[in-house]
């Protein structure tokens, strides 16, 4: 007699797993992280931040920076507060994340970006929903994680809608706390990035907008001043490295999913299609650049998200331009 084969669990089941231990490798890791500003110095190693699927975690899972200590955040509000706590010397980050650190006084300097990945990052419902276009949510309740690069594009979509943030009801959680609100009904629209948004996408879930259109969406690279002046040499042998390996990454795409997958413990079809639409070569950065950033922080300022005045410009450091170039 055979015996019975065990069923294998419904999909939707698989990568709700995999969004969980997504978030909770994060969790861990951020627990994990500490030490002093001087830590990295003692031990010879360049302390790097990073999330979990950011161009970083291609140069981590490749492993070819051994000289590297790595701390990962689940997301960059995280990442920033361990600037402050002078925990990491480069970390990598979304939009609004700088804003939010730099009128909170923590000390970085912005010396690398992206091309930008608008469709990155969106606002999903439930199918059965009823909202087809953003102004359908007035009055309804939107989770999404404060000071993230998802902030601005709600700024963004409030404005393109001509509405303010009194016509809705803004939830801040977490991407381990949003995704179980959304599930469950808690939350009426989830603003959200990759890879939470390509596992969130599956059957009963629809994609109201995304930023094409409205916001870039880049990835910035923070580094803490005293690693700038002590280690100068050494981020830019490792920002090298980080071009490297994007731009390897970018020219093999299948190879890049099948290389990251492990890393971020979710399914190499779902990690393929995050990638598709949200890995992007680097960039410098530019007056441009400090531009966007300021107008970004201008908004958040005449909102009362964030106290002014803040100059970002001033924080733009373009020595390492020539690697991204």
């Amino acid at each position: 007699m055979r015996t019975p084969s065990t069923p294998h669990p419904p999909r939707h089941r698989l990568l709700t797993a995999a969004f969980t231990a997504l978030v909770l490798l994060a969790t861990a890791a951020v627990s994990a992280c500490g030490g002093s500003a001087d830590a990295g110095d003692e031990a010879g190693k360049l302390r790097i931040g990073y999330q979990r699927f950011g161009g970083l975690s291609l140069v981590k899972a490749r492993g070819e920076t051994p000289g590297v200590e790595w701390s990962l955040f689940e997301s960059g509000p995280a990442l920033t507060e361990a600037l402050k706590a002078g925990s990491i010397d480069i970390g990598q980050v979304g939009e609004a994340p700088p804003v939010f650190a730099a009128a909170g006084k923590i000390p970085f300097s912005i010396i690398g970006t992206s091309a930008p990945i608008p469709q990155g990052e969106a606002v999903l419902v439930k199918a059965d929903s009823g909202y087809r276009s953003f102004a359908d949510l007035k009055g309804r309740t939107i989770a999404l994680n404060k000071g993230s690069n998802v902030h601005w594009l709600l700024v963004r979509l409030l404005e393109a809608n001509k509405m303010t943030l009194k016509d809705i009801k803004v939830k801040y959680l977490k991407p381990a706390e949003g995704r179980p609100a959304f599930d469950s009904g808690q939350v009426d629209a989830w603003v959200i990035w990759d890879p939470y948004f390509a596992l969130a996408e599956q059957p009963g879930v629809r994609v109201l907008a995304d930023a094409t259109g409205l916001a870039s969406n880049r990835e910035y690279v923070l580094a803490a001043p005293q690693a700038l002046d002590k280690r100068s040499d050494d981020i830019r042998a490792f920002l090298q490295r980080y071009r490297e390996v994007t731009d390897w990454g970018i020219a093999n795409p299948q190879e890049r999913a099948r290389t990251l997958a492990p890393e971020l413990k979710i399914p190499e079809d779902v990690t393929s299609r995050a990638l598709d639409r949200s890995a992007k070569p680097l960039a410098p950065v530019t007056p441009a650049i400090g531009d966007e950033l300021q107008a970004i922080t201008d908004s958040f300022i005449a909102l009362d998200l964030i106290p002014g005045p803040v100059d970002i410009r001033s924080r733009v450091d373009d020595r390492f331009s020539a690697v991204f170039q």
